[in-house]
């Protein structure tokens, strides 16, 4: 089989990621097939309409009927649909449990062993840390939300099945037909251009995370399902090696870029997002794999989309 036919499945193909992983698998020269239940009313794909590889399924990924008749025509999966994101998990527990794990059961239990799934989990799966210590593949999965958990036990229920890679993805910025504004440097220059002030809180400004650029993620993906046998029945970090930065160095350096933007913290009030740690992309990086895009590129490409656009908060998920 040319590898270049195979035909790909991406679950919640319309998303924020998915959006952007549609079109590297086109330009591969892939078949692609996206599910995507459009939930908010997203119109991310409809420049694909015209593109013979690209078919579009509106549907439900906890709706078995679908899933097996999808399964049948495609070679590799994507599980991209999820709930994403602590505030909109806790907004919808049921459908983020149904959604984000249950879906991934049910598509494990049908695909077969010869099919392969590459799978976005979220380093928020580390929980809180010292921020101190590089976090390593090795290091205990301890989630403090819900969406957290229900990312980490999709990831171990994929991995008891053969042919599947999991990459457990950084804090992604960057432009998407799709765009999120809940997402740290995405929201921090929305503001920083639209306000002229970031504010964050000062019990959390030192903490660490680290991000990735969106087009690196796409980039990741296809490598893995290029190199997929040295790959198969793991985990990989996937981050930014230079990015492994704090609340308010992210601040800082979108400030290098609109000088004219007032820095500031809330003394009142709690963020709930406790996360804190340095991760260690080292493993994939040994497999071929190093993430090329910037943050200093990735501020740039979001100032020029954000200054093409009005205030608005219809960008988020929750």
């Amino acid at each position: 089989m040319d590898e270049k036919k195979e035909k790909i499945l991406v679950t919640g193909g319309a998303g924020y990621i998915g959006s952007v992983l549609v079109g590297h698998l086109l330009q591969r020269g892939y078949q692609v097939t996206v599910l995507d239940n459009l939930l908010y009313g997203q119109a991310s794909l409809s420049h694909y309409a015209v593109h013979t590889n690209f078919n579009f399924v509106r549907g439900d990924v906890r709706d078995e009927a679908v899933i097996k008749k999808l399964l049948k025509d495609n070679d590799v999966i994507f599980p991209l649909a999820a709930i994403v994101g602590a505030p909109a998990c806790d907004r919808d527990p049921y459908t983020a449990k149904t959604v984000n794990y249950e879906a991934i059961a049910l598509l494990n239990r049908l695909r077969s062993t010869n099919q392969r799934v590459i799978f976005p989990n979220s380093n928020s799966g580390y929980g809180r840390t010292t921020g101190e210590v590089y976090c390593t593949e090795e290091t205990l999965l301890e989630p403090i939300s819900l969406y957290g958990q229900t990312k980490v036990n999709a990831e171990k229920e994929l991995l008891t099945k053969p042919n599947t890679i999991v990459l457990r993805l950084a804090t992604v910025f960057g432009p998407s037909p799709r765009m999120r504004l809940d997402l740290l440097v995405n929201d921090f220059v929305y503001r920083a251009v639209n306000y002229k002030y970031i504010i964050y809180f000062e019990k959390t400004k030192d903490f660490k995370r680290n991000f990735i650029h969106i087009d690196d993620v796409a980039e990741c993906f296809c490598f893995c399902l290029e190199h997929f046998d040295d790959m198969k029945g793991e985990a990989y970090n996937l981050g930014l090696n230079e990015a492994n930065i704090s609340i308010a160095e992210l601040a800082a350096k979108i400030k290098e870029h609109i000088p004219d933007v007032y820095l500031g913290t809330a003394d009142i009030g709690d963020d709930p997002d406790k996360r804190n740690y340095i991760v260690s992309n080292a493993k994939i990086n040994k497999k071929g794999f190093t993430a090329q895009r910037s943050l200093d590129e990735g501020i740039e490409q979001l100032i020029s989309w954000c200054r093409m656009l009005p205030p608005t908060a219809r960008f988020r998920n929750a």
